[in-house]
């Protein structure tokens, strides 16, 4: 204590945390084959892979930190957390179950095979007390952790998470917006090149775009040019304009990384079209950190990189101002465009809630409290896709091999093929030729950074079909290790966010927090093999509650059992809930569900009462 008392001290005063330095491992910090990690479980070792995956400095943001992304999503709050928890889950059994507290590793406790191996919650302070302001005093003092979704249920597989969703995101909003199927020549402007906004530039590659993505930290902006995410990079503004209008002229499918302030690119926007009469842009968003943007979430256009950090330590409340006046000027320039034929949406960042809490120009005549001047990606975009239960699912091939990737690649794409050839609705069939789509595209475009995994949005019955397909190839040796399926939190029943998943929800339940709560505790007793629940993710702390689940598929007939299970109650709760708030095409995928299982019984709103109680409701 007299040693570590004082060291600990001076990191809480350096960087407003302990995070015991001392103990950071000096070991190469990747996922390494699953059978490379000592365990008395298989499930335990695939749970070591996937936290050291999340680590691993060429997937996480600030691996330092523990943070893998969103600038402060943590794996665990310090470094002494890692080694107890690698420590117990290469002790446990079967019969055991590991419970972690906000990072803190609790013990293994006694339990059954067919319970969790793992139970996480990150952050679940009590509601009175869960501001932004607490959280910075008791993150200081260590006793709470902001897990953001994946980075803390130990489930993040790098950018290639949202590389697929902004890939949906942009086709759909091209569909939407500009009744385009093909986004040759057409321009998408939007911030963030670091840890999940790194996706934006390959994203726009795969659909044909322009893609023009300003960052601010040039450290990350070369990282994804390094990466081969990046195209281009510069950091002057004349030199950005002259290729952005080359590349509308010809058509040329480009991504380009401008260093500098979006802010100032999006002025340079305005100016070029009050000065020439030409849109030089078609489509936008923002992927900047805005649920932390006093933080480092957001950098104040007014000054450089360097400039704006250092006052962010000395004047926090300076720094504040510049922000919240910079947002303002972002809003302005965003509006002046949109005037045009150019369409902007929040990405699920906090922008436009940051954005109005600054006083700037988003409010919607008219609006409930969570719409405003633009929509939400899930309210326009992506609300239908939950509906229909297709959301981010996900795979992590443990042995390591990129053959095993290609092999699921390959049962994927077959098994969506043989559910479109047996018939389905015409909306569904375009999500799912989306992801045949997607699953063909992925490998081509070098998209695995870590572990060896990848992502489609899928719905309930591809997710189940495709573990089935999964499962049964593990068992004839087809894949050389297990399987761990997993999905982002941000899905069809995994989150309650009234800003970003559930802004659609107009039924007045938008702020409830039932559906993510009943998500993490009906996967845990249907045989997952870990259940994560966080406060915060996405949109900023007390924003939202949200939950996870990791299931490893080992070729055993007690694993397709589970899968069925888990899988089923995953998607369906939320297309429950999306039915009963009005939603057509989710009343629909249930009472389809309904006709292709007997086991399922979802009391639907079918009765002349419940129609009219609906239509009130709504209105």
């Amino acid at each position: 204590m007299e040693v570590l008392a004082p060291e600990f001290a001076q990191e809480l005063r350096l960087y407003g945390h302990i995070y015991m330095y001392r103990f950071c491992p000096d070991l190469e910090m990747r996922a390494y084959p699953v059978e490379q990690y000592p365990c008395r479980t298989r499930a335990a070792a695939a749970i070591m892979l996937m936290i050291m995956n999340n680590l691993d400095p060429a997937v996480a943001q600030f691996p330092q930190e523990l943070v893998t992304y969103g600038g402060n999503g943590q794996v665990f709050s310090n470094w002494a957390q890692f080694w107890l928890t690698m420590s117990y889950l290469a002790q446990m059994t079967e019969e055991q179950t590991l419970v972690m507290y906000s990072g803190h590793p609790l013990g293994l406790f006694p339990s059954s095979p067919e319970a969790p191996r793992l139970v996480i919650t990150n952050g679940m302070v009590i509601p009175n007390y869960s501001s932004r302001t607490e959280y910075e005093k008791l993150f200081a003092m260590g006793v709470t952790m902001y897990g953001q979704m994946t980075a803390g249920s130990y489930c993040y597989i790098g950018p290639q998470g949202i590389v697929h969703g902004t890939v949906l995101t942009v086709l759909n909003a091209g569909r939407r917006y500009l009744g385009l199927q093909d986004l040759a020549g057409k321009v998408f402007v939007t911030s963030g090149l670091g840890g999940m906004s790194g996706a934006q530039a390959k994203a726009a590659v795969i659909v044909g775009c322009i893609g023009v993505i300003a960052e601010v930290d040039g450290a990350a902006l070369m990282k994804r040019h390094q990466q081969g995410w990046l195209m281009e990079v510069t950091d002057s503004l004349d030199h950005c304009i002259e290729r952005l209008r080359e590349a509308r002229k010809t058509k040329e499918v480009l991504s380009l990384g401008y260093h500098g302030n979006v802010v100032d690119l999006w002025e340079r926007l305005v100016h070029e079209l009050d000065t020439t009469g030409e849109l030089l842009v078609d489509l936008g968003s923002d992927q900047t950190s805005c649920h932390s943007p006093f933080n480092g979430g957001y950098y104040p256009v007014q000054l450089g990189f360097a400039e704006a950090r250092s006052l962010m330590a000395s004047d926090p409340t300076a720094f504040k101002g510049l922000v919240q006046e910079s947002l303002r000027r972002h809003v302005s320039a965003i509006n002046r465009l949109a005037r045009e034929h150019f369409f902007f949406w929040d990405y699920g960042n906090a922008f436009l809630l940051e954005a109005q809490r600054a006083g700037a120009d988003v409010g919607k005549p008219g609006a409930n409290r969570t719409e405003f001047r633009y929509p939400s990606y899930v309210q326009h975009i992506m609300g239908d896709i939950f509906s229909q239960g297709f959301g981010p699912f996900r795979w992590v091939c443990t042995s390591g091999d990129p053959q095993d990737l290609v092999v699921t690649d390959r049962l994927a794409m077959s098994v969506l093929e043989e559910i479109v050839a047996g018939g389905v609705t015409p909306a569904v069939k375009l999500q799912y030729e989306d992801n045949i789509r997607w699953i063909r595209e992925a490998a081509k475009h070098q998209l695995v950074v870590g572990s060896q995994a990848r992502i489609l949005y899928s719905d309930q019955k591809g997710r189940v079909a495709i573990a089935m397909a999964f499962n049964q190839a593990i068992a004839r040796g087809e894949l050389k290790a297990p399987v761990v399926l997993s999905r982002d939190h941000h899905d069809v029943s995994g989150t309650d966010s009234p800003f970003r998943e559930t802004s659609n929800i107009y039924d007045g339940s938008a702020f409830c927090a039932d559906m993510a709560v009943q998500n993490f505790v009906g996967d845990a007793f249907r045989g997952a093999t870990w259940v994560a629940l966080h406060n915060g993710g996405g949109v900023g702390w007390g924003e939202v509650i949200n939950g996870g689940f990791g299931l490893v598929l080992d070729g055993t007939e007690d694993a397709e059992r589970k899968a069925r299970k888990v899988l089923s109650w995953d998607v369906a709760n939320g297309v429950a809930r999306r039915c009963w708030s009005g939603s057509p095409m989710a009343y629909e995928v249930i009472c389809q569900t309904m006709r292709e299982d007997s086991s399922v019984a979802v009391t639907l709103p079918h009765t002349v009462a419940d129609e009219c109680v609906l239509q009130a409701l709504q209105q």
